[in-house]
């Protein structure tokens, strides 16, 4: 990673929860931070459009000068561009380490409204995602100090990685290796796998062998994919949690308390691009911590 934490500004609650987290990541990282203010009403033409302009362009002056203030250790910059956001925010990922949006909370039942934005995003991004709630969560975790390292404040939250084994997925594993690393945090590897059913055909014993069989495997299958982030970073205390039953389930119960949670998304696709799984959408949808949406190959 050595491109620039990119997050979409619109001065609105979420996009300043975003910013704060960008900025968090952007020192954590060693990065440049950037914001990018997407403009799609340049209307030069009709009244008030070059003063609504102006008005944007100084709200996003004063984020900027508040950041470079603040944070002194990272570089900041920020940007204007007179578009629609999915695609400058499209144009940003092809060079960005990671971009960060906000999004808007609707209650613990109903969960977090993934916008129009979000969603283009999410699908044709080629890098992380992260995606940051208004209120407690865009603070969660241990503040890093100016060099980048982790705080004194309190113990950090653990990162989950929700982990599919029926694709390789070598960027989403060493992302989330890298971020528990940078947070001295655990990191909790979610894997929920379903046994097979037993039928009238199988005796009870045999279906029960068959299922603890299948679950060594699962255990080998993980042991090999966590091994390169293993070797990367021994100093991370990795939990390895495989739970037979629903992943989405799972994989929501186990961020409750966590700091962040990773998950990948597979790129191989049709044309019109990638789109949320089940899980995916559950975990960007219910999980109450960042979510980092990871695309790999």
């Amino acid at each position: 990673m050595d491109g620039p934490v990119v997050v979409g500004f619109d001065g609105s609650p979420e996009s300043l929860a975003a910013t704060d987290w960008a900025a968090r990541e952007a020192l954590r990282w060693h990065l440049p931070l950037e914001l990018v203010q997407a403009w799609p009403w340049r209307q030069p033409h009709v009244l008030g459009s070059e003063d609504a302009e102006r008005w944007g362009r100084r709200r996003l002056a004063r984020q900027e000068a508040l950041l470079r203030a603040e944070l002194p250790g990272i570089e900041v910059s920020a940007a204007h561009v007179p578009d629609a956001a999915p695609a400058v925010l499209e144009a940003a990922g092809r060079t960005a380490s990671m971009l960060v949006l906000g999004s808007r909370g609707l209650g613990p039942i109903r969960g977090f409204l993934i916008g129009s934005v979000s969603r283009q995003v999410l699908g044709r991004a080629g890098c992380p995602v992260a995606l940051v709630r208004a209120g407690r969560t865009a603070s969660a975790g241990r503040l890093p100090v100016a060099g980048g390292g982790p705080g004194t404040g309190t113990p950090p939250r653990e990162v989950v990685l929700g982990l599919d084994l029926r694709h390789r997925c070598d960027e989403v594993v060493a992302f989330a290796f890298g971020s528990a690393a940078r947070r001295s945090a655990p990191l909790r590897v979610v894997h929920a796998w379903a046994p097979p059913r037993r039928s009238g055909f199988m005796a009870f014993a045999a279906a029960g062998s068959l299922a603890e069989d299948l679950a060594a495997v699962e255990h080998r299958v993980l042991a090999d994919a966590l091994g390169p982030g293993r070797e990367r970073y021994p100093q991370v205390d990795v939990i390895e949690q495989l739970t037979p039953g629903s992943a989405a389930r799972t994989l929501v119960e186990a961020a409750a308390q966590a700091g962040l949670l990773v998950i990948g998304l597979h790129t191989r696709r049709p044309a019109t691009g990638p789109s949320l799984g089940p899980v995916a959408q559950a975990a960007t949808r219910h999980a109450s911590c960042p979510v980092v949406v990871v695309p790999h190959h």
